[in-house]
């Protein structure tokens, strides 16, 4: 059976521009619904795929974080292109560490990193994580279990260097956070099972911005903008949003 290949999106809606990142193993279903949301509330969105991302795990796994970040700025620029003055990003897990990143690279609007991981001390559950994901992929793809197994084997083995380069970027932006004075609203579900929530708190403690604010979800998993609170989620977004003082 043949998985259809994901695509980016882009819902042009009004002159504000919010950029969208998806996840780690993930791609635009991760955002999806938020960008549908926010082009009823007038604001335009993009959500690029990352290098790899949508695809089998056997093409993710050659692929490193400093691709994913060249898509990111590919994606920032997008919407500049598009004529878009003003852009803020919002990022899931891996999509809100880049958004951290391109806060302090670039001048963006504000950003809203969400279950955003700054510690690599979770790479058991990554991995783990990963192992699930690459399964799932294999038997949507049709393949008999002694096929998956050996497959699943070589992947094991052969992402060890993309989980220490994704290890490297974790570190570098949580060294650097401090260097953010855009606006910031830190979003963490407390069920996170991925990630350590502590991560939300270092978030918050250490960027400088003048205007932080930090929200829990309490019934909450890790893909939270797909979980039982993604409509508060997305009201807070945009609350968030509004307050910002926008050119027009």
């Amino acid at each position: 059976m043949k998985v259809i290949q994901p695509k980016p999106f882009t819902f042009e809606a009004g002159p504000r521009a919010v950029l969208l990142l998806h996840g780690f193993t993930g791609h635009t279903a991760d955002v999806r619904m938020l960008g549908r949301f926010l082009e009823k509330k007038g604001y335009t969105s993009h959500a690029p795929i990352y290098r790899g991302h949508g695809l089998p795990p056997e093409d993710l796994i050659v692929t490193r974080p400093d691709e994913w970040w060249e898509d990111v700025l590919k994606a920032y620029q997008h919407l500049k292109d598009l004529g878009y003055e003003e852009i803020a990003v919002c990022g899931l897990s891996l999509g809100g560490v880049l958004s951290l990143k391109l806060a302090f690279s670039e001048n963006v609007k504000a950003v809203i990193p969400m279950c955003a991981p700054m510690f690599f001390d979770n790479e058991q559950q990554l991995t783990s994580g990963f192992k699930v994901f690459s399964k799932e992929y294999k038997q949507l793809e049709g393949k008999d279990e002694e096929t998956i197994k050996t497959e699943l084997e070589y992947i094991m083995n052969h992402s060890k260097e993309m989980f220490m380069e994704l290890g490297k970027l974790i570190r570098e932006v949580q060294n650097d956070v401090d260097m953010i004075y855009t606006p910031t609203l830190v979003v963490q579900a407390r069920l996170d099972k991925m990630i350590n929530t502590e991560s939300a708190t270092y978030i918050y403690e250490n960027v400088e911005a003048d205007r932080k604010e930090i929200k829990w979800y309490e019934k909450s998993g890790h893909v939270i903008t797909i979980d039982k609170e993604k409509e508060k989620l997305h009201e807070d977004i945009f609350a968030f949003l509004e307050s910002l003082d926008w050119k027009e």
